[in-house]
């Protein structure tokens, strides 16, 4: 090959990973001979594995069939929308689907086939009603702590007064109701604290997600029924974190407490990685981010609670606190990330997204935790 020629193929290949549309090229046999970076991403499967397999090795829709095969017999770009796409590793997408013919000197050679994600402007809009929801619960949080705290110390100190005062008169009896008092201020304090979540700062480390999920498993597992069976598809390929470690081993730890209140003493529960490319998180995009996947196959999320699921106090659970998802929620939020949820009877899936950043790369903002 010349150097020119080399040097077009490799600005095409630049040029066709650099598109956030999902591009596939067809042979005239229907099978994959090219994609692009935004197909391994739509699909979760890399070129690697797709290129030379049929194009229903990455979705399955009858209607596309139909279509790829006009464009073959036709040779005139078709168009079909919104598409609702199937296939093994991933949950069912919408598209709008074009399809156009490609020629080598008048002769049809195959079909460039261009996927437009349809329900992606939904989940951005999901996406920032649930950030928008979350800055305006801390808000609400930290004004109802200060309101809560100020008179929750003086009955204690009121308290620790009385005590004393009993004391002196050695009233042994009515020292219990002090001890009542004392002990119930300290316990909505605690509360209190849990609510505003933790103060420290994040410390930011290398961090394997897969070490933090193990880490979880252990802490976990002594717990968990003997009925519910805990299991993990994980791609080792994901890069470290950037991350505090602490922090994800609560976040997960959180998430996965609720699937095993879910799923009660007889179930399932999956841990699942992805590695995500020049994918959107926070209206920021973001060059690879992290996909964790925690389904269980439960009860569901009820109906009444889906739209303040990540509220303080809002729990499905009638032995829950309720603080878990929204404690979760803003740790997620402190490492640039996010925790979206989609929930039907017998499969509720709560996924993490958060951008992989090294940290060969702190100059770039959202490192900046």
């Amino acid at each position: 090959m010349t150097s020119n020629k080399l040097q077009e193929t490799v600005f095409t290949h630049a040029l066709s990973d650099a598109l956030s549309t999902a591009v596939i090229a067809l042979d005239k046999s229907l099978t994959i001979t090219k994609m692009n970076a935004a197909a391994e991403n739509l699909f979760g499967q890399s070129r690697g594995r797709a290129v030379d397999k049929p194009f229903s090795f990455l979705f399955k829709h009858k209607a596309i069939k139909q279509h790829l095969s006009y464009v073959i017999d036709r040779k005139e770009p078709q168009t079909l929308r919104e598409c609702n796409l199937q296939g093994a590793h991933y949950e069912n997408i919408l598209v709008d689907c074009i399809a156009n013919p490609i020629f080598n000197v008048g002769e049809l050679i195959g079909i460039v086939l261009e996927l437009h994600r349809v329900d992606h402007q939904l989940r951005l809009s999901r996406e920032e009603q649930l950030l928008s929801q979350q800055e305006a619960t801390q808000m609400l949080v930290r004004g109802m702590a200060h309101e809560i705290k100020n008179p929750l110390g003086g009955i204690r100190g009121a308290a620790q007064l009385l005590e004393t005062e009993l004391e002196a008169t050695k009233n042994s009896g009515l020292r219990d109701y002090t001890n009542i008092i004392i002990s119930e201020a300290d316990r909505l304090k605690k509360l209190v604290d849990r609510m505003l979540g933790s103060p420290q700062p994040i410390k930011n480390e290398q961090v394997n997600i897969h070490e933090v999920l193990e880490r979880v498993r252990k802490l976990i597992i002594a717990d968990m029924p003997d009925g519910v069976e805990l299991r993990f598809d994980y791609d080792p390929s994901i890069p470290d974190l950037n991350a505090d470690r602490d922090s994800l081993i609560q976040l997960v730890f959180n998430i996965a407490g609720n699937a095993i209140k879910a799923v009660g003493d007889s179930g399932n529960i999956l841990f699942k990685t992805r590695v995500l490319r020049n994918f959107t998180i926070n209206q920021q995009l973001h060059r690879l981010a992290l996909r964790l996947d925690i389904i269980d196959n439960g009860q569901g999320v009820p109906d009444e609670i889906r739209d303040k699921l990540f509220f303080p106090m809002i729990s499905g659970s009638a032995k829950g606190t309720g603080l878990g998802l929204s404690i979760a929620q803003s740790l997620a939020n402190r490492h640039h990330g996010i925790i979206e949820f989609d929930s039907k009877p017998s499969k509720t899936c709560f996924t993490l997204l958060l951008p992989i950043t090294t940290l060969t790369n702190k100059s770039t903002k959202q490192e900046n935790l």
